[in-house]
């Protein structure tokens, strides 16, 4: 039974970052753009972008991090805008609820990034930190590579005061930079131990309260 969206409903508002779950431990994050009767319609992650495009149909889960806790909304894409700003409607499945599983929250960027492709011609690729989780993180690089999805990648982190991380992963996506910008945005899936995940929560943790920070001044 698909259940309709009433004013009353529990989503945010409008502007609120939102987190689309399309893959095991990986988000990506999104924006809440309207709520239209029984649909509500989201930003479409830049790095779904490309031949691992998402089509009508498809059931994932959002969730959006209110203080001390998250609420998660299951949904159905129903339909994707054919021109930028590129948008998804969607639709829920369940009413939202509250949950006290702990969902991969992304943040951060900025840090310098070193790639290194697997095999007998393994090559470095220096790159930017766009955002980490503790299932994967997104990067640029400024030449493009020959990368592919499902391709084997390590790759190094400087988090500052965090700690340096040393993961090997799999490709989950390659696209063009947007914005006519150079190079390439990789998404790189990892699993990540305790520690590992502990350092990479602190890290977002300190980004997210820096950024509340600057918007607070900035007002």
């Amino acid at each position: 039974m698909i259940l309709a969206v009433p004013a009353t409903t529990d989503l945010p508002a409008v502007g609120t970052s939102m987190f689309l779950v399309l893959g095991e431990g990986v988000n990506f994050r999104s924006r809440l753009e309207s709520v239209d009767g029984d649909t509500f319609t989201v930003t479409a992650p830049l790095e779904t972008a490309g031949p691992l495009g998402h089509v009508p149909g498809q059931e994932f889960e959002v969730f959006w991090a209110p203080p001390r806790t998250r609420v998660v909304l299951r949904c159905r894409l129903v339909s994707v805008s054919d021109e930028a700003p590129f948008r998804w409607t969607l639709v829920p499945l369940e009413a939202p609820r509250q949950s006290n599983r702990r969902e991969f929250m992304r943040g951060g960027g900025g840090a310098a990034v070193l790639l290194t492709t697997e095999g007998e011609d393994g090559h470095e690729i220096e790159g930017a930190l766009l955002d980490i989780s503790e299932g994967g993180l997104r990067c640029w690089i400024d030449e493009p590579a020959k990368l592919a999805p499902g391709d084997r990648l390590r790759a190094s982190v400087s988090l500052g005061g965090s700690g340096e991380i040393d993961v090997t992963g799999t490709i989950l996506t390659v696209r063009k930079a947007p914005h006519g910008d150079p190079g390439q945005h990789v998404v790189l899936t990892f699993n990540s131990g305790e520690t590992l995940a502990q350092m990479i929560r602190l890290y977002v943790l300190t980004w997210e309260i820096n950024e509340r920070r600057m918007r607070n001044e900035s007002f």
